[in-house]
């Protein structure tokens, strides 16, 4: 069995700068070690431990899907210690990871249901990961209408956007890009996505919704989806915002009887109000 706390090396591939502002940058990592790349298998809505050494490590989710064999891909926005020493870094040099962790999206459950996926901002990371898990190949066999609403401040605050355009050019899923800020040369949508999502979304009846994005969002969108007759069994909200050692023994990120790192981070919207009458958002 392997040890959770040793970090397995991983080599910085390629750095993309996704943001006007250059706080968001995703890194596309690969295993120095065959044994370590085969044995690290995960889902859509899993996260990881990215180790710069030295400096420490800190908890992100996986941006990229698992039917992209032979990488990694996470988004970083730059927030702290950990995370400035990541931007720092450039293609070549070595990282350590440990995972994966949690329990990502239970994809058996979405099987022959319509999925709308909601996202905003920095949190649409693992959301990219599972739509681009389901539109891979025969994957996309098996969810029937697929919907991705995103948003962001402004349009250069938008992540992946050459994903966003592929996915906008195909027949078989539905996209709708939205920004609090119009600007010039904007196409698409103005206004907050929960604003959007009452717009757009499809019929609540045989649809599951995922959101992930900023608490805020998340607080604005989960009661346009009640509006639409979602009951709290089919939305599904991820808490990765919560992640801290990853292993439950930090007891950091605990919600009523459940460590979010061992049991979520994905949870649906009923399991969270059974575990706390908190306001977690």
């Amino acid at each position: 069995m392997k040890n959770p706390y040793f970090p397995l090396p991983v080599r910085i591939e390629n750095v993309l700068v996704e943001t006007e502002d250059k706080n968001i940058k995703t890194f596309t990592l690969s295993f120095i070690h065959k044994e370590d790349k085969e044995q690290f298998r995960y889902r859509p809505g899993q996260f990881a431990e990215l180790t710069v050494f030295g400096k420490g490590e800190a908890p992100f989710g996986m941006a990229s899907s698992p039917t992209q064999p032979g990488f990694l891909e996470f988004s970083i926005s730059k927030v702290g210690v950990v995370t400035n020493a990541l931007h720092q870094m450039s293609e070549g040099e070595i990282l350590g990871i440990r995972g994966p962790f949690g329990n990502g999206y239970p994809l058996e459950t979405f099987k022959g249901k319509n999925v709308v996926l909601i996202g905003g901002g920095f949190g649409f990371s693992t959301l990219r990961a599972l739509t681009d898990y389901m539109i891979e190949g025969t994957n996309r066999e098996e969810f029937k209408k697929i919907t991705v609403i995103y948003g962001a401040r402004r349009p250069g605050f938008l992540l992946y956007k050459s994903d966003l355009e592929t996915w906008q050019n195909r027949s078989d899923i539905q996209v709708f890009l939205t920004v609090d800020q119009d600007d010039i040369g904007w196409h698409g949508k103005v206004g907050t996505v929960s604003v959007v999502a009452r717009e757009v979304a499809p019929d609540a009846e045989n649809t599951y919704a995922l959101v992930c994005g900023p608490p805020a969002m998340i607080k604005y969108t989960l009661p346009v989806l009640k509006e639409l007759g979602f009951p709290n069994e089919r939305i599904f909200l991820s808490l990765e915002m919560r992640m801290k050692c990853g292993i439950g023994k930090c007891g950091r990120c605990n919600i009523g009887s459940k460590y979010v790192c061992q049991d979520g981070p994905v949870f649906s919207y009923a399991e969270i109000l059974n575990l706390t009458s908190d306001d977690i958002f």
